[in-house]
């Protein structure tokens, strides 16, 4: 990954930041998943992910709080990368059982992370994550034009 500032100091373009942020997607091991249920009481936990170029897919249990809570509202906010050159993307979920993934999804997700959740406890389920706004920047001078993604659609 570059460095979150030019040589000179300088913020980067939203063109490097995208590009950067599609390498962070692409090879990152695990995300932080942030949700909330019902009242507000919010839940932070990280996972193992795997991005298909669209969607980034999540495996958790739907008993525990994150699954619940994707179940429930379908809101989440993903944060990849170090607090100085963040990716931060707010999505919607959509769950699928291990009878509905597709292979395809399964057997990339076990393969990028060493770990199959199809084969381990019953109750892994997977969350197709569409991403509506992604921002990412660095350093305050980046704040300005963060937003690279907005209602699913790239900007840049």
């Amino acid at each position: 990954m570059a460095s979150v500032d030019s040589p000179r100091g300088e913020p980067r373009s939203q063109e490097q930041r995208k590009r950067e942020a599609l390498e962070r997607l692409a090879s990152d091991n695990d995300v932080w998943v942030a949700t909330a249920d019902a009242t507000g009481e919010p839940c932070l936990v990280p996972l193992a992910f795997w991005w298909d170029g669209e969607s980034v897919w999540l495996a958790t249990r739907d008993t525990n709080p994150t699954g619940r809570n994707l179940v429930a509202s379908g809101r989440v906010r993903l944060s990849f990368g170090p607090t100085r050159d963040v990716v931060l993307v707010h999505g919607t979920a959509r769950m699928l059982t291990r009878e509905e993934l597709p292979a395809a999804v399964g057997d990339s997700f076990a393969a990028k992370d060493g770990w199959d959740p199809r084969e381990d406890h019953p109750s892994y389920v997977f969350f197709q994550v569409a991403p509506q706004v992604l921002q990412a920047w660095g350093t305050v001078p980046e704040l300005a034009g963060r937003t690279l993604m907005r209602d699913g659609k790239w900007l840049v």
